[in-house]
Order: structure tokens, then sequence, then C-alpha cells
């Protein structure tokens, strides 16, 4: 099966790229499954009720997350009560909504996803590799088809978690820098891995936002407002194909596609 998962998608013209691209890369591609990261899709930080449920439209199976999602306090009660929209499953007993499901994608075949927030120059939360492999072993009694948003700055803790879960998930991809690696592979027990599949919006900006403002707060070190660049949007992602039986992946390739390239 294949399976198709988006990058972080930033703002009004993310969301217009993933209504104008994805059917077409679906179409193309024969996806099975779609997985985008949605916690920058209302202006750049956050996600509402109503931004989450056009994503859905727009033909994505699920969307994680990550620090962001609290952003938009109207987002609590979807997390209580949609399944498809979930936040870091690492936030400690307590937090709003859920981090992992199994879902059943085109032809009934089950696949799991977790969501997990990294440790390093972000927030304390609790452990991303405990909580992960608790989290695996649970999924691996329905299906062996998981894949892992890990959602983190550092380069060195995503390239950790692979190692650790090597053949025990599909495919674990980076969500958080906005910024495509170019290092996917499948490590050596069968786990596809990229550290971080990119950013759905503007790349003409910094990672989203207006250059000049990110230049303004840089040289002068006072509070300036960030507001969504425009130019040049594009698709960032990947590509997943994963054995049914086995869970094992067997193929990963990025996705680029620019809005009306």
């Amino acid at each position: 099966m294949k399976i198709l998962f988006l990058g972080d998608i930033v703002g009004s013209p993310g969301r217009k790229a993933v209504k104008e691209l994805v059917p077409a890369i679906k179409k193309k591609e024969k996806i099975d499954f779609v997985i985008g990261n949605g916690e920058n899709a209302a202006g750049g930080s956050g996600v509402t009720p109503d931004i989450a449920k056009e994503l859905f439209s727009y033909g994505l199976d699920v969307i994680t997350s990550g620090d962001h999602i609290w952003k938009k306090k109207e987002i609590v009660e979807m997390l209580d009560g949609e399944d498809r929209l979930l936040r870091p499953a690492n936030y400690p007993a307590g937090a709003h909504g859920k981090g992992w499901g199994v879902y059943s994608a085109k032809g009934g075949t089950k696949v799991g996803v977790i969501n997990l927030v990294g440790r390093v120059f972000m927030e304390c939360v609790d452990c991303p590799f405990k909580v992960g492999r608790e989290l695996v072993e649970k999924i691996r009694k329905d299906t062996p088809i998981i894949l892992i948003d890990m959602h983190a700055e550092a380069t060195s803790e995503k390239i950790a978690l692979v190692w650790y879960l090597d053949g025990e998930v599909s495919a674990i991809l980076g969500t958080h820098t906005h910024v495509q690696t170019a290092d996917e592979r499948i490590y050596p027990k069968g786990t596809a891995f990229l550290t971080d599949l990119g950013m759905v919006g503007p790349h003409d900006s910094v990672i989203g936002r207006k250059a000049e403002q990110i230049l303004t707060r840089f040289i002068t070190g006072l509070p300036t407002r960030f507001e969504m660049a425009e130019e040049n949007v594009q698709l960032n992602g990947a590509i997943i194909t994963v054995d049914e039986k086995t869970g094992r992946a067997l193929e990963i390739k990025r996705v680029n596609e620019k809005l009306g390239g």
C-alpha cells in the first residue's frame, strides 16, 4: 500500500495547496492513505475545528500536530471528540485528546498512526522513546503498519528514534522545522525515515512567514508581528510504500509539488 505523509501545513496558502494538489497526487500515485501535520494550518500557528474539517474534506485521513496544537483554545473540544485529529502522545496524563489511533485505509487495511513530540530544545514532556515503544506494542496487536510523526527540533533526536524502533514501525517522519531534508532511506530492519518532511506553504519566506518581518526581529531583537507569506507555494512530503503483511517499508520518496507549477 502507498501512504502520503505531508509536512507542516502552514496557513491558508498551505491549505490551498492541499486542496489543489493532493487529489492529483492521490490519483497519479494510487495513494491509499493520507496523513498531514496541521498544527500551523490556522494563520501559521495552531488549528481550529473549522480548518481541521476543511483539511479532512480535502482528502486527509489523519491530522497530526505538535507543540502548537494548543494555540487555539477552541480546538480542545474537537481533540476530545475527533479520533482523526491527534496531539502528541507523550504529553502528560490529563492532556486533552489522544496521540495515536488505528484507522482503515482504502480497501480496509488497518493503519496505525502515532504522534510524538521531541524534548531537545522544546518543552519538557514525557519521554517520546518510552511512550513510542509502549504504543507500538499496543498497536501491533491490530496491525503491523505503523507510522510515526516525530515533531522535533533536533535531528539527533529524530534519528535516534528510528534506530530505537527500526523494524517495529513502517516509517518515522520528522516534522517541525518546515525545511525538507534529503536523507530519506530505509533502515536495516525495514523502517523508512526522513528527518523532516518540509512544509506545505509559501517557500519565499522564512518557514512560512514574511522574510522582512523575521529579519527585523533577528536584527533588532524587538517584538515583531509575523504575518503569513504568500509567494511560491509548494507541497512537501513523502510517499511510503509498505508491505501490508509485514509492515516493512519497501520504498520512500520525497514529494515536491509547486502550486500552479
